[in-house]
C-alpha cells in the first residue's frame, strides 16, 4: 500500500494540515482504501481524502492542488458504474460528504438549493413536504448524491416524462481548477445571457470544475398514478407498441421493459407464472390529476395493445400493483445471484431501433458464449446491457472486451450513443472517439484545457 501521502510534495501536505482540521484529512492506509473505489470495482489507492465542508474550503483545496500540480478527483458516495471516481493518478479524493445541506426550498418560485453531498432520496423527502419532487431518480436514489447525478447526468425511469437533470437544474455554484469560484444558470426558468455552462457542467464527470451548490427546479406531485404492464410474443412487438405509446398524447412517466432471456431468468429464480410464449415485457406508469387518471390510463393500455401483445391488464388495486411489480423487483436479485459480478452497460438508440439492438445483441451472445440480459428504459431507448460474466476468468473478460468493442459498433451504426446515465469514466473512454465528430471532440478538449489546463481534475476520465 501507498505510505500516507506517498509522492505528494512535502509543502503541499504541511499546507493541507494548517488549513483543514484533523477530521477533514484521511491519510491511514485503512481509512483511504475505501475511497479509491466506485461500483465499477475499479480501484486506486488515493493519497490522501480531504472532506471539506463549504465552498471557501473547496476553493482552497483546488488553489492548493493548482499550486503544487497534484490531481482531484471528486467523490459522492461511489455508486458509479464507470469508474469515474476512482483516482488513477492517487493524488486528492474530495470527498462531499460534509457538503450535505440543503440550503434553501422555494416552493413558491418550485425550486431547492443543496449542496453535492445531499442525497437524493434527502432531496424527494424535503421536495414532498411542499408538494414537489425533483424529477431524477436513479436506481441508487436512497444512497447516490446530487453531485452524482449531475456528474454523470444520471436520470432513472421518470426521464421519459420529465427529463435528466439538465432539464431539472436552474444553476450551479462551482469552482474552477485554480481555485476560483463562480456562478452559473439563473432561478428562474428562463434565461439566456451568456453560454449555458450549467448544461456544460452537468454531466462533465468532475473534469470542468467542482459542483458546490445546485439550484434544482421542481415539479408538482402528481395527484394520481396508475400502473400497467403488458407482454409480447417478441421485443419487436414490444418496440412497435413503445412506439404506439410515445405517440399519443399521454406521456408516461415510466415505460420499462425486460426482454425474453431476462424473463427466463425470472422464470427460474422466482417461480413467476409467465407465458413460455413472452418475449419480452413492458411496466409503465401513468401519473396526472385524479380527475382524468383513469382516462388516461385507459389511452395508454390501449396503445400497448396491438400485434403481437399476449396481455395487458392494468392494476386497480394498491396489492395489484406490488403484484405486477413483482416481476421486475426478482429481476436484480436474479441478476446477482447468477452473476454477482456482470459487466452492466447502457446505451441509447432510437426508439424505433431498439428490436434491431436486442437481434444484435443476441447475435453478439451467440458468437462470443456470453449470457446477456436486456432490460431499461424503453421509453427513450436506454437500454441496460448485462453481460454475464466472471472477471476472475481471463478468457471470458477477453471475449466481453470483443463483444463490448462490437456492441458499441453496433450502437453508434443504428444512430445511437454509448451512454445514457452510466457516464463515461475511465471504463468507456477509449470508445468515446468512434461517437464524436472529431472537429467536436478538438473543441471539447479545447474547452478542458480551458477550465483546466493542468489537466488536474479527474485526469484519464471522460474525454480522451
Amino acid at each position: 500500500m501507498n505510505e500516507p501521502g506517498k509522492g505528494l510534495p512535502a509543502a503541499f501536505v504541511t499546507a493541507l494540515q494548517s488549513r483543514f482540521q484533523p477530521r477533514q484529512l484521511l491519510l491511514d492506509d485503512a481509512d483511504r482504501w475505501t475511497y479509491g473505489y466506485d461500483n465499477s470495482r475499479q480501484h486506486t489507492l488515493p493519497d490522501v481524502v480531504v472532506t471539506p465542508e463549504s465552498q471557501e474550503e473547496v476553493a482552497t483545496l483546488l488553489a492548493l492542488c493548482h499550486q503544487h500540480r497534484v490531481p482531484l478527483v471528486v467523490r459522492g458516495s461511489g455508486t458509479g458504474t464507470a469508474g469515474a471516481a476512482v483516482p488513477l493518478h492517487h493524488g486528492v479524493v474530495l470527498s462531499t460528504e460534509r457538503l450535505n445541506r440543503i440550503l434553501r426550498v422555494d416552493p413558491d418560485n418550485r425550486f431547492m438549493v443543496v449542496e453535492p453531498g445531499v442525497t437524493n432520496q434527502q432531496v424527494q423527502q424535503a421536495a414532498a413536504e411542499y408538494g414537489f419532487f425533483w424529477p431524477p431518480d436513479p436506481t441508487s436514489a436512497a444512497i447516490c448524491t446530487v453531485g452524482g447525478n449531475l456528474a454523470c447526468n444520471a436520470a432513472g425511469p421518470r426521464a421519459v416524462k420529465y427529463g435528466t437533470p439538465r432539464e431539472n437544474v436552474l444553476g450551479l455554484r462551482a469552482v474552477t481548477a485554480d481555485g476560483r469560484a463562480f456562478r452559473t444558470g439563473t432561478s428562474t426558468t428562463k434565461g439566456v445571457v451568456g453560454y449555458d455552462l450549467t448544461r456544460l457542467l452537468i454531466g462533465s464527470e468532475g473534469t470542468l470544475a467542482v459542483i458546490t451548490e445546485a439550484t434544482l427546479k421542481l415539479t408538482p406531485l402528481a395527484e394520481a398514478k396508475r400502473t400497467l404492464r403488458s407482454l409480447y410474443r417478441d421485443m419487436g412487438s414490444a418496440a412497435r407498441a413503445v412506439s404506439r405509446i410515445m405517440a399519443q398524447p399521454v406521456t408516461p412517466c415510466a415505460l420499462e421493459f425486460m426482454d425474453g432471456q431476462a424473463l427466463a431468468m425470472i422464470r427460474g429464480y422466482a417461480g413467476n407464472a409467465l407465458p413460455e410464449t413472452a418475449g419480452a415485457l413492458l411496466m409503465i406508469e401513468v401519473d396526472g390529476p385524479a380527475a382524468c387518471i383513469d382516462g388516461a390510463a385507459l389511452t395508454v393500455l390501449e396503445a400497448a395493445r396491438g400485434e403481437g401483445c399476449l396481455e395487458a391488464v392494468l392494476a386497480e388495486t394498491p396489492e395489484e400493483v406490488a403484484a405486477l411489480w413483482t416481476l421486475r423487483k426478482a429481476l436484480s436479485p436474479a441478476l446477482r445471484t447468477v452473476a454477482p459480478k456482470k459487466i452492466n452497460e447502457d446505451v441509447v438508440v432510437p426508439v424505433s431501433r431498439i428490436p434491431a439492438l436486442i437481434e444484435g445483441i443476441g447475435e453478439l451472445s451467440r458468437r462470443f458464449g456470453i449470457t446477456i440480459v436486456n432490460f431499461g428504459h424503453a421509453g427513450n431507448g436506454n437500454i441496460h446491457v448485462n453481460l454475464l460474466i466472471d472477471p476472475d476468468d481471463r478468457q471470458q473478460m477477453a471475449n466481453a472486451e470483443g463483444c463490448l468493442s462490437e456492441l458499441f459498433d453496433l450502437v453508434l451504426h443504428l444512430e445511437g450513443t454509448l451512454s445514457g446515465e452510466h457516464g463515461i469514466g475511465m471504463v468507456k473512454r477509449p470508445y468515446v472517439a468512434r461517437e464524436l465528430d472529431p472537429v467536436a471532440l478538438e473543441l471539447m478538449q479545447q474547452l478542458k484545457r480551458q477550465f483546466d489546463p493542468h489537466g488536474l481534475l479527474n485526469p484519464g476520465k471522460a474525454i480522451p
